[in-house]
C-alpha cells in the first residue's frame, strides 16, 4: 500500500463559506469570554464557599458528618432552600468520598454537581469521574425527602453505579434502590421509595405506563417526579428519543397471511431511475437509504393485486386500497420493509430462533424487544422461523415527554455540545462544558479516504500491526455486527490476537474491557461508543484481583506494581490508539469513539479510515468526493488525507444530524397531541382511583348521556312534528335499560315541551337507578361503579391508541391533497378523542344501566379484573421502537413545517357553556373543548 497522499494549499472545491456575521465572534469572545466561561467563573465562587468548609469537615467524627443529613433535612423543614445548603452539602459529600471511597472530589467536579442541580447537562470528558459527580447533585436534591432517580442506559450500569456508589450514601443516612425488568412487585416498590433510585430510561418510562394501568392506588410504583439526573444523556435524550416506549398486548393470529405475503416479495423487482430521470431499469419499488423509505409504484400496485387475487387473499375486482383492504396493505408494506431495509447481523440478528433486534448506537442486543405494524413479524417469515403474534397497543408515550414531567432534569455526558440546540429547544436544558481535571494529550488525525473498503480495510491491518509492534494497545471500532466479524476474519488470517466485543457477546464485556489497556492489546467493538466503561490503560488491576480467591496483601500489591509497569510502557509507547473503519452518521458518536482514548490527560490517538463505499460516504458525499480524488490522480491503494475532505464528510453528518432532528422533532410535534389526550385519561384514570365513591362523576355521565340522546332525536328549537319520538324511546331503551311510553306522555300532556321532558326523563332514569342501588346496596353499587368505568376507559383508550396509531400511519398522505398533514393530524385527533370521551359516557352508563348487581359482584368483579389484568400483565411486550409514519418525514413537504402541534394559546374572554366553541367544530363548548376541560 502507498503512503497516504497529503494534500496542501487552496482546496479545489469550496465545501462551506464562512457565515461574515461570524468574523466578529471571536473578537466578542476574547472580550467577554464565552458563555460557559462566564458561568464556570461564576460557580468557582460557589467552590471557594465549599472548600472553606473541608477543614471542618476533616474534624468531624463518622457520626457527627453522617448527623449532617438530618441537620439539613431539619433545616429544609423550617424553609431553607437546597441552593443556600450546597456549599455547606458538597463539603460533606466530598468528605464522605474521601472516607468511604477513598476519592476527593476534585474542584471541576464541584462544578460539574452544581450544573447538575442546576438543572443543566455537564459535558465531562472520558474519565473525568461522572459517575463520582452525580453524587453531589444527587445528595444534596435527596435531602427534599421527594427522591431523585439516576437514569443510566442499560441495568449493567444501573446495578453497577447504585452498588459503587451505595457506601457513600448508606454512609450519609440516605437509601439506594435500584429498580430493574422483571423485578418482584414488593421489590421495586421500596426501590422506588429509597432516596436515590437507579434504573434504566426504558424502566423508569415502562413503570410510568404501568402505573397509568394499575387497578388501585397501592398497585402503583412511582412517586412524585422531583429529579432525575440522566448518565449518557445524549444517548438517551437524542439517540433513543426518535422511538416510542409502547406496552402492548397480543392480538389475533395472522402468521399465515406473513408466510403467503413472504412468498410475493423476493418476486418484486427494483425500479432504478438515473438522475435524469431516465429508466434504467423497469420494476416494482424503489428503496430511498436516506430516508429509509421504501414505496410501491403503479406497476408494483397492479402486480401485487394480480398476485394476491389469484392466491385468494384478494377478491376479485378488489384494490388494496379498499377500506377493508388496508390491513393487507399494511401487510405488504411490513414484507417490503423487512426484506429491504432490515438486514440481518445489521439491524437485528437471530439467535435461539427468535429475531433479536441491535441498537444502532451502542450495537447491544435488545432482548424482548420487538417492531410494531407487523415489521417484526414480517422479518420472522423472512428468517422462516416461528412467527409470534402481532400486538396490540395498550399504552405509549415517548422519551421527550416522559422525561419533561420531571420537576427538574439534568444530565451528564463526554458528548453534548453538539447537540446544545436540540436540548435547549426541546427540554430547556442548557449544556456546560466542565473543564478538565488535567488537559486533553490525545492526537487526532485527520481522515484517510480510500477509493474501496478492500484497500480501506488492508490500511486499517496495517496500522494494526504497526501500533501493536510498538506495545500500544488497539481499540477498533465498527457501525455494525457485520464489519465487526469482516474485520476479526482479516485478523484471524493475518494470525493476529484479538478479542471482539459486540452484540453477540457483551456478555463477556467486562472481562474483555478490563484487559482492553493492555500492552499489544487488540480489540474490536460494535459502537464501543455506548458502552459506559473505561479503558485503563495497562489493564485494570482490581479486575485481576477480584479474580482471585482471598488475595494476600502480598498478591495484591504484585499485582499492583505489574500494572504499573504496564501502564508506564502503554504510556511510553503513545497511549491507546484508537481506530474507526467508518464515520457514524451523527459527529457525537464519532467523538465518543475518540474519547475512549486520552482519558484524564493520558496520551493517546484516533483516526477514521474511510472509503468512497462506506454507506454514509456512498449516499452523502461520495460525489464530490471521487470527483477531487480524480482530480488528484488517486491510485489504487492511494489515500487523501486532507482537512477540506474531513470538513466534507462532517458537512454530511450535520445534514444526517439535521434529518434526525427534524424526525425527533416531528415525533415530538405528534405524541404532544397525544400527550394531552394522555394526560386527560390519566388523570381521569388516577381521579377514579383516589375516590371512594364516584356516584357524582356517574350522575354527570348520566345527565350528559342523555342530554346528548335527546338532542339527537329532538333537535334544538324544533316543532313538535319534527321530533323523532320513536327513536328516542329506542335509544333510551339501549342506553338506559327503560322502557318509557314518551308518546304517551306527550299526547296526554300538552304542556310537555322539550325542556320539561328533559328534566321528566332524568326523573325516571334516577329512580330507575335508585331501585338498583336499593336491591344491590350502595356501598356495592359504588364499588362496581369504580371497577366498571375503569374497565370501559381501559378498553377504549386501548382501541383509540389502535386508531391513532393507524391515523399517525397514513396522514403523511393527505401532503398530497395540498393539506399540511399535522394540522390534519391534530384536527382529526380531537375529533377522535371527543368521541373517546362520549363513549367512556355512553358505554359506563350502558352497563350499569342494563347489569343487576348482586351484593358480591363487587368482589367478583374486583377477582375477574385482577385475573385478567394478571393474564395480560403475562401477555405484554415492552417495545422501543421506530414510530409509525416517521419514514415519510422528507415526503411532506416544508410547509409541514409551519404547522403546530398544540393548540395556540389564547387570551380571549371565557365563552359560555352554550356558546359555540372556538375551534370551529360547530359544537357547543360544553361538549367540545369544554367537557376535555
Amino acid at each position: 500500500m502507498r503512503a497516504a497522499r497529503a494534500t496542501h494549499g487552496a482546496a479545489l472545491h469550496p465545501f462551506s463559506v464562512e457565515d461574515p456575521a461570524d468574523m466578529f465572534a471571536p473578537l466578542l469572545k476574547k472580550l467577554f469570554g464565552s458563555k460557559n466561561e462566564r458561568e464556570v467563573k461564576r460557580m468557582l465562587k460557589t467552590v471557594q464557599l465549599v472548600n472553606a468548609f473541608e477543614e471542618q469537615m476533616v474534624a468531624l467524627s463518622d457520626d457527627q458528618l453522617r448527623a449532617k443529613t438530618d441537620e439539613f433535612k431539619a433545616r429544609i423543614a423550617k424553609g431553607e432552600s437546597l441552593d443556600k445548603l450546597l456549599p455547606e452539602a458538597f463539603a460533606v459529600a466530598r468528605e464522605a468520598g474521601k472516607r468511604v471511597m477513598g476519592m476527593r472530589h476534585f474542584d471541576v467536579q464541584l462544578i460539574g454537581g452544581m450544573t447538575l442541580h442546576e438543572g443543566m447537562i455537564a459535558e465531562m470528558r472520558t474519565g473525568e469521574g461522572k459517575t463520582l459527580v452525580a453524587t453531589l447533585g444527587v445528595y444534596l436534591n435527596a435531602l427534599s425527602g421527594k427522591g431523585v432517580h439516576v437514569v443510566t442506559v442499560n441495568d449493567y450500569l444501573a446495578r453497577r453505579d447504585a452498588n459503587w456508589m451505595r457506601p457513600l450514601y448508606e454512609f450519609l443516612g440516605m437509601t439506594v434502590g435500584v429498580v430493574t425488568p422483571f423485578q418482584p412487585p414488593e421489590e421495586k416498590r421500596l426501590a422506588y421509595a429509597a432516596d436515590i433510585t437507579y434504573g434504566t430510561n426504558n424502566e423508569f418510562g415502562f413503570d410510568y405506563l404501568r402505573d397509568n394501568m394499575a387497578f388501585s392506588m397501592e398497585e402503583k410504583f412511582q412517586r412524585e417526579l422531583n429529579f432525575a439526573v440522566i448518565d449518557e444523556v445524549d444517548s438517551i435524550l437524542i439517540d433513543e428519543a426518535r422511538t416510542p416506549l409502547i406496552i402492548s398486548g397480543q392480538a389475533e393470529d395472522s402468521s399465515k397471511l406473513y408466510i403467503e405475503i413472504n412468498k410475493l416479495i423476493p418476486t418484486l423487482e427494483l425500479h432504478v431511475e438515473e438522475v435524469e430521470g431516465e429508466v434504467t431499469k423497469a420494476g416494482h419499488y424503489t428503496v430511498d437509504e436516506k430516508t429509509r423509505q421504501v414505496e410501491l409504484n403503479e406497476a408494483g400496485h397492479q402486480y401485487v393485486e394480480e398476485t394476491l387475487t389469484s392466491i385468494g387473499l384478494l377478491a376479485e375486482g378488489e384494490s388494496l386500497y379498499s377500506a377493508h383492504n388496508l390491513s393487507l396493505l399494511t401487510h405488504v408494506y411490513a414484507g417490503l420493509r423487512a426484506h429491504k431495509l432490515f438486514h440481518r447481523n445489521v439491524e437485528y440478528i437471530v439467535q435461539d430462533g427468535q429475531v433479536v433486534l441491535v441498537d444502532e448506537h451502542t450495537g447491544r442486543t435488545m432482548p424482548g424487544r420487538r417492531l410494531s405494524e407487523g415489521l417484526h413479524q414480517a422479518i420472522e417469515a423472512k428468517e422462516n422461523l416461528n412467527i409470534q403474534a402481532e400486538s396490540q397497543t395498550l399504552a405509549s408515550t415517548t422519551f421527550q415527554n416522559y422525561f419533561r414531567l420531571y420537576n427538574k432534569l439534568s444530565g451528564m455526558t463526554g458528548t453534548a455540545d453538539t447537540e446544545a440546540f436540540e436540548f435547549h429547544q426541546i427540554y430547556g436544558l442548557q449544556v456546560m462544558v466542565i473543564p478538565p481535571n488535567k488537559p486533553l494529550a490525545r492526537k487526532d488525525y485527520n481522515d484517510l479516504v480510500f477509493l474501496t473498503a478492500e484497500e480501506k480495510y488492508a490500511a486499517i491491518v496495517a496500522d494494526i500491526k504497526e501500533s501493536m509492534a510498538a506495545g500500544r494497545p488497539v481499540l477498533v471500532g465498527t457501525a455494525t455486527i457485520e464489519t465487526s466479524e469482516h474485520m476479526s476474519g482479516l485478523l484471524v488470517k493475518e494470525g493476529i490476537e484479538h478479542k471482539v466485543l459486540n452484540a453477540k457477546f457483551h456478555e463477556k464485556e467486562a472481562e474483555i474491557i478490563a484487559q482492553a489497556g493492555r500492552p499489544g492489546a487488540l480489540t474490536i467493538a460494535t459502537n464501543m461508543a455506548g458502552r459506559g466503561t473505561d479503558i485503563l490503560l495497562g489493564g485494570n488491576w482490581e479486575v485481576e484481583v477480584a479474580s482471585l480467591e482471598d488475595p494476600t496483601p502480598e498478591q495484591i500489591a504484585q499485582i499492583k506494581a505489574d500494572w504499573q509497569k504496564r501502564h508506564q510502557q502503554v504510556l511510553e509507547s503513545g497511549g491507546l490508539q484508537v481506530i474507526a473503519s467508518e464515520r457514524h452518521e451523527s459527529r457525537r458518536i464519532d467523538n465518543q469513539l475518540r474519547g475512549r482514548a486520552g482519558r484524564q490527560g493520558d496520551a493517546g490517538s484516533s483516526r477514521f479510515y474511510l472509503s468512497l463505499e462506506d454507506s454514509l460516504m456512498r449516499i452523502f458525499a461520495s460525489d464530490r468526493v471521487k470527483n477531487f480524488m480524480k482530480a488528484l490522480g488517486m491510485q489504487p491503494g492511494e489515500a487523501i488525507e486532507h482537512r477540506m475532505v474531513t470538513n466534507a464528510i462532517e458537512k454530511a453528518q450535520r445534514k444526517v444530524e439535521g434529518r434526525n432532528f427534524d424526525i425527533r422533532k416531528q415525533l415530538l410535534e405528534f405524541d404532544d397531541v397525544n400527550n394531552e389526550q394522555r394526560k386527560v385519561i390519566y388523570h381521569m384514570r388516577n381521579t377514579l382511583l383516589a375516590a371512594d365513591n364516584i356516584g357524582e362523576t356517574i350522575a354527570d355521565f348520566r345527565q350528559d348521556v342523555l342530554n346528548a340522546t335527546i338532542s339527537a332525536h329532538i333537535p334544538p328549537q324544533s316543532l313538535p312534528e319534527q321530533w323523532d319520538v320513536a327513536g328516542l324511546e329506542a335509544a333510551l331503551q339501549s342506553d338506559f335499560g327503560v322502557a318509557l311510553p314518551i308518546q304517551q306522555w306527550l299526547d296526554e300532556d300538552d304542556h310537555l315541551y322539550e325542556e320539561t321532558l328533559r328534566e321528566k326523563l332524568m326523573q325516571e332514569l334516577i329512580a330507575a337507578y335508585n331501585e338498583k342501588e336499593d336491591q344491590a346496596g350502595a356501598e356495592a353499587l359504588r364499588s362496581f361503579e369504580k371497577q366498571i368505568v375503569l374497565r370501559v376507559l381501559d378498553d377504549l383508550w386501548k382501541d383509540h391508541l389502535s386508531t391513532m396509531d393507524h391515523l399517525r400511519h397514513g396522514i403523511h398522505l393527505r401532503g398530497y391533497a395540498q393539506k399540511n398533514p399535522k394540522q390534519e393530524y391534530k384536527r382529526e385527533s380531537f375529533t377522535l378523542f371527543s368521541e373517546l370521551l362520549d363513549s367512556i359516557k355512553r358505554d359506563s352508563i350502558r352497563v350499569l344501566s342494563h347489569v343487576q348487581v348482586r351484593r358480591e359482584d363487587p368482589i367478583e368483579e374486583e377477582q375477574r379484573l385482577r385475573q385478567e389484568a394478571e393474564a395480560l400483565a403475562a401477555r405484554m411486550q415492552f417495545h422501543h421502537e421506530e414510530a409509525p409514519g416517521l419514514e415519510h418525514v422528507e415526503g411532506l413537504g416544508e410547509e409541514i413545517d409551519v404547522a403546530l402541534a398544540v393548540a395556540p394559546v389564547r387570551n380571549e374572554q371565557k365563552l359560555g357553556r352554550n356558546e359555540l366553541c372556538y375551534c370551529g367544530s360547530g359544537k357547543k363548548f360544553k361538549h367540545c373543548h369544554g367537557q376535555i376541560q
